[in-house]
């Protein structure tokens, strides 16, 4: 396994579209290690393949409680049927957009279909936290970011921040 570096604002790779994945191979398990120990060191919830400059429709997810025993998810071609009309209100944060949370509100429950590493086909239906870190990462494979759920002001706030941070990197670098 090996830990990826997490691209960061505004890096446009956050922003580009992921493509399918064709077959679950030994690159596809691989990558999907990759993410998990780059997610758990970070340390994060979730992951989505853009994230780390693959462009593919690939995420990871981890809510296990510190108490608890690791409990990786690993979701290929992931896809939301169902979104349910409730909602619900939670702070969210993104490890490519570091030491910012904002409350966004997204359906409280979806139904994902996704293939898992054996190339089965599964559908779970989440909710609560998991609903959540679901829509969040699957945003991330259509280049949708958290931010996108913001005001104008606050989004276009969070978008200077980080490109005056980037700018000030690279006359330092």
């Amino acid at each position: 396994m090996a830990k990826r570096p997490i691209l960061i604002l505004p890096d446009e790779r956050l922003r580009a579209i992921a493509e399918p994945i064709e077959k679950i191979d030994d690159g596809i398990k691989q990558l999907a290690k990759d993410m998990l120990e780059t997610m758990y060191d970070a340390p994060g919830i979730g992951l989505a393949a853009p994230q780390i400059g693959e462009l593919k429709r690939i995420v990871v997810m981890d809510l296990a409680k510190e108490d608890e025993p690791a409990a990786p998810l690993v979701m290929i071609n992931p896809e939301i049927l169902k979104y349910s009309d409730e909602t619900v209100t939670t702070e969210e944060g993104c490890l490519s957009i570091p030491e910012l949370y904002y409350d966004v509100e997204r359906p409280a429950e979806v139904t994902v279909r996704y293939t898992d590493l054996d190339g089965k086909q599964v559908e779970l239906d989440a909710k609560d936290r998991l609903a959540v870190c679901v829509q969040h990462e699957l945003d991330h494979l259509d280049g949708v970011l958290y931010i996108d759920y913001l005001s104008r002001l606050k989004r276009d706030r969070v978008l200077k921040k980080f490109q005056k941070a980037e700018r000030l990197a690279k006359k330092a670098g």
